[in-house]
């Protein structure tokens, strides 16, 4: 008989977060350990076939095999590119210092 690990899967939306233990069996992969915690369908809106998933802020593949104290991290898609919102605080951060006069 296999080896029981403890691993944790954890899902956040902008109202609500889930972080589920699970025990598994050794040689268990990341998808295996989502679909058992229950969190699919807690979460329907988790598409596993586009999101990205991590260990411990790690890309990691659905097909990883796991470790004891994993901590299995599925990413939601991001709302907003980071590099044009960098740009637009830069741009908006130019403007005011405009305004500023000269002492």
């Amino acid at each position: 008989m296999s080896e029981l690990i403890t691993v944790e899967v954890v899902y956040a939306t902008h109202g609500k977060q889930k972080l589920c233990s699970v025990k598994v069996p050794t040689g268990t992969t990341a998808q295996e350990a989502i679909q058992k915690s229950g969190i699919l369908t807690e979460f329907p809106e988790i598409d596993l076939s586009t999101q990205k998933i991590g260990i411990f802020a790690k890309a990691v593949k659905l097909d990883t095999v796991l470790r004891a104290k994993d901590r299995v991290e599925i990413y939601r898609p991001l709302i907003a590119d980071p590099k044009e919102v960098r740009r637009q605080r830069a741009e908006a951060g130019k403007i005011m210092k405009k305004g500023g006069g000269e002492a």
